[in-house]
C-alpha cells in the first residue's frame, strides 16, 4: 500500500468550520516541512525553530488523535517536494511511535514501538490457533531481545504475543500508535497488571489462508514489542564522529544477524506447532512504521517473482531465452516499477508493476529488482527512461 495514505477510510464528523482548521494546520505542516528540508537564506537557527513548530504540531495532533490532518499534512507534501514528504512522514512516523516521558526528579525516558517482520516459509499456511502455545519458547525470546544485543540490557522491554499479519499492521494509524505507546508504557510502569485495549483493538485476526493443504506458502508476520529506556543510556548513543558511528551501526548489525540465529527456533515454537515445519527469515528490527514498510515491500518483491515465474511457466520459455526491461512508471496517482518480460523475438509477453513509494530512491530500487530477475535465472536486463 502507498505509504502516505491513510489505512482507514475517513468518516469525519467535524463541522465545516473545524475542517477548516485543519486544512490550514495540515498546509502549515506541509509548508514548514518543505523549510526545513529545503532552506532557502534561513540561518540554522531560523531552520531549527521551524523544525520545532513542526514538531510541536504534529504532538498536538497526536495528542488530539487527529488522523485526518496528519495524513492529510503528508499527502500535500507528497505533491509539492519529495524532501519535504520525506522529513515529514519520517517526523509524524518518528513522533507517534516513539515518546520520551519526563518526570521531575527522575531521569527522562523514551518507550517506543518496534517491530521485526518475519517471513514464514511453509506448507499450507501457518495457523493462528497453533500460535503462541509454547509459554517457555516465547519467555525466552522476550529474554534474547535483551541478551542478544538488540536492546540495552538496562532496559525493559515486552513483546506482544501475537504476530500481525499486514493487514492487521496496516490498519494501524499514527494515532492508535501513539495511544497504544502511552497505554503500555502504563503498563510498564505500574505496580499492577493494566489492561491495554488500544493495543487489544489492533489483533483482529489473521486473514484466511486461501493456500491448500500441500502448497507452499511464504507468509509475512511482524513481531510487534516495546522498548523503554533512559534517554541518556549509552548503548543507545551513535557516535558523532563517521567512522565510529559507521563502527556502531555495523556493530550493531553483526549483533543483530547473530540473534537471528538464536531467535529462528524459538519463533518456529511460537508460531507452529509442529516448528519443523517451518522456515523463518527476518528482515531488520526497525521502529513500527517502518519495519511495516520494508516488510511490505519485501513482500511486494516476492509476490513480482513469484508473478514473473508463472508468465515463464506460461510462455514455455527458460529463464535464459527471456529478456527483461525495467522502468518506473506512474500508474494514476501511484509509482510502480514495471518489468516486461521479452522473448527472443523482442515481443513483450508479460507485464509485471511493482508499488512503489514516491521518495523511493530509484537507482536502489533498480538494483533490488535486477537482483530479482538474476535470482529467477533473466540476466539481459535493459532500463529505460522513467515513463512518468
Amino acid at each position: 500500500m502507498p505509504k502516505n495514505k491513510r489505512p482507514v477510510a475517513r468518516k469525519s464528523a467535524a463541522t465545516p468550520a473545524a475542517q477548516d482548521d485543519d486544512d490550514l494546520v495540515a498546509q502549515a505542516m506541509a509548508d514548514l516541512a518543505l523549510d526545513v528540508a529545503v532552506p532557502e537564506d534561513d540561518g540554522q537557527a531560523l531552520v531549527s525553530q521551524k523544525q520545532e513548530d513542526l514538531n510541536r504540531l504534529i504532538l498536538n495532533a497526536l495528542r488530539k488523535k487527529n488522523d485526518d490532518v496528519l495524513y492529510d499534512a503528508i499527502d500535500r507534501a507528497r505533491y509539492t517536494d519529495i524532501p519535504a514528504y520525506q522529513l515529514l512522514r519520517a517526523s509524524i512516523e518518528e513522533a507517534s511511535g516513539a515518546i520520551v516521558m519526563r518526570r521531575e526528579g527522575a531521569p527522562a525516558m523514551e518507550i517506543n514501538a518496534f517491530a521485526i517482520p518475519v517471513f514464514v516459509h511453509g506448507i499450507g499456511g501457518l495457523k493462528q490457533d497453533e500460535a503462541f502455545a509454547d509459554p517457555a519458547a516465547f519467555d525466552a525470546l522476550v529474554d534474547s531481545l535483551r541478551s542478544g544485543g538488540l536492546e540495552s540490557a538496562d532496559a525493559k522491554v515486552v513483546l506482544v504475543a501475537h504476530a500481525f499479519d499486514p493487514r492487521e499492521a496496516a490498519r494501524i494509524t499514527y494515532c492508535e500508535l501513539n495511544e497504544i505507546v502511552r497505554e503500555v508504557h502504563a503498563s510498564m510502569t505500574s505496580k499492577k497488571l493494566t489492561a491495554a485495549p488500544a493495543l487489544d483493538r489492533t489483533m483482529t485476526g489473521w486473514a484466511p489462508s486461501t493456500a491448500a493443504a500441500a502448497e507452499p506458502t511464504v507468509e509475512l508476520r511482524f513481531l510487534v514489542g516495546f522498548a523503554l529506556k533512559r534517554v541518556d543510556d549509552p548503548f543507545y548513543a551513535v557516535p558523532a564522529d563517521e567512522a565510529r558511528a559507521e563502527a556502531y551501526f555495523e556493530a550493531r548489525m553483526a549483533r543483530y544477524r547473530a540473534w537471528t540465529g538464536q531467535a529462528a527456533p524459538l519463533v518456529r515454537r511460537c508460531l507452529a506447532a509442529n516448528p519443523a515445519s517451518i522456515e523463518i527469515n527476518f528482515l531488520y528490527q526497525d521502529l513500527f512504521f517502518g519495519a511495516f514498510e520494508h516488510g511490505v515491500e519485501e513482500l511486494a518483491t516476492l509476490r513480482m517473482m513469484t508473478q514473473l515465474n508463472q508468465a515463464l511457466d506460461a510462455s514455455g520459455l527458460a529463464p535464459a531465452q527471456a529478456s527483461a526491461l525495467v522502468a518506473a512508471a506512474a500508474a494514476d496517482d501511484d509509482l510502480v516499477m514495471r518489468v516486461s518480460l521479452l522473448g527472443q523475438d523482442g515481443a513483450v509477453f508479460a507485464t509485471v508493476e511493482k508499488p512503489l513509494d514516491v521518495g523511493a530512491e530509484l537507482e536502489a530500487e533498480i538494483e533490488d529488482v535486477r537482483d530479482a530477475l538474476a535470482a529467477i535465472g533473466i540476466g539481459a536486463v535493459e532500463v529505460s527512461a522513467p515513463a512518468l
